[in-house]
């Protein structure tokens, strides 16, 4: 689970970005397939090559909810939701971004939870998720997926290995084929703060590079009680991204299934140098705080004892509204930092 998990990673809204880091900025995904028709009918090319259709532009959709938040953000608002929408206090989980989860039907909070019936009597027109693995839809259940998606048309949007502008752009693609007016200013001003985001983190990783010792290597991990997650920062969106900003990750010399992670036992957490750590902020997995009372090979590492580890939003929302703060937090870390590693 944890290996799809962090295939949603990081990594978006307009490709227009596509300037300010990486250049796969094409988000049409469909060559015009992606439209309300002037006869009324809709269509939708996914990241699947499947073209849903309806009669009508789709009014009840249900969305995972990372797809549901950054769809909101576009001012496009979903009937109901499945996977992390509330943590156990009750409070929105950070995931669902500006949602107002005390308005929307949760189908399912944790996987494979998923409130088929109550999906039916939702009448839904449409189901709406992320994908890491094509053509399996993020958070669907597998023992249930037939029947799901036997109820309305779906759309798979991919997530993984992608270019995060990309990724933003294909679900403005799918919030304007929906009715979403890309033009209204809280989606524009997201944009510029998100290119100023990415201007600033450019600067903030050359000051980075120019630092005495060789610069500052950021590592990314995910921490469990038995194994040390390294992230490789060529399959995760975000990570991406930022690297195409001259952000300067640790690589792992190995991955394991899927390319995503180097699981390391905590005996050997030191295997890789690094300046400065991004950790995995979800809620389940060890946190910095815990993991320096724990876990004595961790608390031993020199951006540890540095003070020097930061959060990681491993399953941000994909719009330039969830990722402009991400992008300042890192700049922010970046200039904070100075070369630890021997």
């Amino acid at each position: 689970m944890l290996t799809a998990v962090g295939a949603l990673g990081l990594g978006g809204l307009l490709t227009a970005c596509g300037s300010d880091g990486d250049t796969d900025s094409d988000s049409d995904g469909g060559s015009g397939t992606n439209s309300a028709a002037s006869d009324g009918t809709w269509r939708f090319k996914d990241d699947r090559g499947t073209t849903a259709e309806a009669d009508r532009t789709p009014k009840r959709l249900v969305a995972f909810v990372g797809a549901a938040a950054a769809l909101h953000d576009l001012g496009i608002e979903c009937t109901g939701v499945f996977g992390p929408t509330k943590l156990k206090n009750g409070e929105p989980d950070p995931r669902a971004g500006g949602i107002d989860v005390d308005k929307v039907t949760i189908l399912g909070n944790t996987y494979p939870q998923f409130n088929v019936e109550r999906y039916a009597g939702l009448r839904p027109d449409l189901l709406i998720a992320q994908m890491t693995d094509p053509p399996a839809l993020w958070y669907v259940p597998e023992e249930s997926a037939e029947k799901i998606e036997s109820l309305a048309p779906s759309v798979g949007i991919l997530t993984a290995k992608s270019s995060l502008t990309h990724v933003i752009g294909r679900f403005a693609d799918l919030a304007k084929s929906l009715g979403a007016d890309l033009t209204a200013d809280p989606v524009t001003s997201a944009e510029q703060r998100f290119k100023s985001a990415s201007a600033t983190l450019r600067r903030a990783a050359g000051e980075a590079r120019a630092k005495g010792g060789g610069g500052l290597k950021v590592m990314v991990v995910s921490a469990a009680a038995d194994i040390l997650y390294v992230a490789a920062p060529d399959a995760f969106t975000d990570l991406r991204y930022y690297a195409s900003l001259g952000v300067e990750f640790v690589t792992p010399s190995k991955t394991g299934a899927g390319g995503f992670w180097h699981e390391l036992s905590w005996e050997n957490a030191d295997m890789y140098e690094a300046d400065l750590i991004l950790v995995d902020n979800r809620d389940g997995n060890l946190q910095p705080a815990d993991l320096k009372k724990t876990k004595p090979t961790w608390a031993e590492l020199p951006a540890v004892r540095a003070d020097r580890t930061f959060p990681w939003a491993v399953e941000e929302r994909y719009s330039h509204a969830g990722y402009a703060p991400r992008i300042e937090q890192l700049a922010t870390a970046l200039r904070q930092s100075a070369p630890v590693a021997s």
